[in-house]
């Protein structure tokens, strides 16, 4: 074996440059074989250290992280094999490769299962070592990553980020915790605004599930035809323009969650769909004949009233009662006044944040008319609100004068009146309340929807539903 001062003139013009950075412990008896593996994977960009001691090696291990690390099986201190298996004690997620001659293959194949990682047979190609070594890394450094980010997304869909500390909001965060834990099927009511998708992705991140994908679709987005495709898949062949197999959302969702927004507009064509994908488990993509198994937990979330739809055969009512299993309701920020000082602070935070300006502050008379406006697009149309806010207002404090037209107006804070003879329904609120934000917009359905804080293709089905086309100006 060449000397070190040798080895490294001969990578300094080899090198290809630097690699994915990573710490390395290279562990054999033989002090050339350390100085060449120092050489070599010091050029690639690695962090290297290395013993001849299998016993220095444990001593490093138990003060110090390593990304990977390669071992020599012979070794007369101690075997490479009982090396792994003491390492493996204290860190058992620690990643090793095993070297060893062409005739202890068998040995190097117990090392593997004893949890080593791969194995090199000496004498070995540099190209072939480089290449195994930057996969193991890789691997570790993949892995440390989708912890990073598990964590991540436990901490930014945690039920403490959904604001609120009235009743409603609490028990909805209580019954929301426990719900995780089951692998139960979840509806989800609210107004348009409320952050039905919050909940589910908070669901998702505190349930078994969390490391599989969270997938999903809003079902009022797109028609019926497409809609299909998107949750199910097609074969090539099956329309024009499907000139390969596509996977549909749901297999997509194999193995974590699919989340259905607004899934009372679906038609009752994918209803009977759906409802074998609660029931078998089972879809069928579009001109398939052969049905696919899926492990999908299913959340579903509606701001419709599910019950009238079922009773007008809108809905079907064994699928509604499979996608009830456990109802939360999310209140409507006008039935939670108190939460709003809390979601405005909240905001104003993010949104200075964001956007790095100086903290920003909101006058008295600037929080008495967001008190006193209805909030019809609930929590989005205040979100949506306060970042515009901190957008246009010129100082530390945020004031009237930085709000909308519209918002400083106000909305009537009921839409019936007290004396009204009738307990009015949902529906009849609704249908109310659209045609007033219609009349405002002067009949623009792009601004009416987005006062309404909904989709305009679900603004067109409410306007035909109701039958108020005709009315707009």
């Amino acid at each position: 074996m060449p000397n070190k001062f040798v080895l490294d003139s001969i990578f300094l013009n080899t090198s290809k440059g630097v690699k994915m950075a990573g710490k390395i412990l290279v562990v054999d008896d033989e002090k050339s074989m350390c100085d060449f593996m120092e050489i070599m994977l010091s050029k690639e960009g690695y962090e290297v250290e290395t013993t001849v001691s299998g016993s220095e090696a444990i001593q490093r291990t138990s003060s110090s992280k390593y990304d990977l690390i390669i071992a020599d099986l012979m070794m007369p201190e101690m075997s490479g094999l009982d090396l792994l298996k003491k390492i493996k004690k204290g860190r058992p997620n620690q990643d090793m490769i095993v070297m060893t001659a062409f005739a202890s293959v068998d040995t190097a194949i117990e090392a593997m299962r004893e949890g080593a990682l791969d194995y090199i047979t000496k004498p070995f190609k540099v190209d072939e070592i480089k290449l195994v070594i930057e996969k193991s890394v890789s691997r570790q450094k993949l892995t440390e990553e989708n912890s990073r980010l598990k964590q991540q997304l436990k901490k930014d869909f945690s039920f403490s980020n959904f604001i609120g500390q009235s009743e409603g909001i609490i028990n909805l965060k209580k019954l929301a915790a426990k719900v995780s834990v089951t692998d139960s099927t979840v509806l989800i009511r609210g107004e348009s605004g409320t952050g039905k998708d919050l909940i589910a992705k908070a669901i998702h991140a505190a349930s078994e599930r969390a490391s599989g994908p969270f997938v999903t679709i809003n079902c009022a987005a797109l028609p019926e035809t497409l809609l299909e495709s998107e949750l199910f898949g097609y074969k090539k062949g099956a329309f024009t323009g499907a000139i390969k197999d596509k996977d549909g959302l749901c297999k997509m969702a194999h193995g974590g969650t699919f989340f259905l927004d607004e899934v009372g507009n679906t038609t009752p064509a994918i209803q009977v769909k759906l409802l074998r994908v609660l029931e078998d488990k089972i879809i069928t993509p579009v001109g398939d004949t052969k049905p696919i198994e899926v492990d999908v937990r299913l959340i579903a979330a509606t701001n419709a009233d599910l019950e009238e739809d079922v009773k007008a055969g809108r809905f079907r009512s064994d699928l509604f009662y499979r996608l009830n299993v456990i109802p939360l309701y999310i209140p409507a920020l006008r039935e939670r006044p108190d939460d709003l000082p809390l979601l405005v602070n909240h905001f104003i935070k993010k949104y200075c944040e964001r956007n790095k300006v100086d903290p920003k502050t909101l006058s008295p008379g600037a929080l008495e008319v967001l008190n006193k406006y209805n909030w019809p697009g609930n929590v989005r149309e205040l979100e949506n609100c306060i970042e515009r806010a901190v957008l246009f207002s010129r100082g530390d404090e945020i004031v009237v004068d930085d709000f909308p037209t519209k918002l400083v107006e106000g909305t009537p804070q009921t839409i019936v009146s007290n004396e009204t003879p009738e307990t009015p329904t949902l529906e009849s609120i609704e249908k109310a309340y659209i045609y007033y934000i219609m009349n405002q917009t002067k009949g623009k359905k792009a601004k009416a929807a987005k006062l309404l804080g909904i989709d305009n293709s679900t603004l067109y089905r409410k306007l035909e539903r109701y039958k108020i086309q005709e009315e707009e100006k």
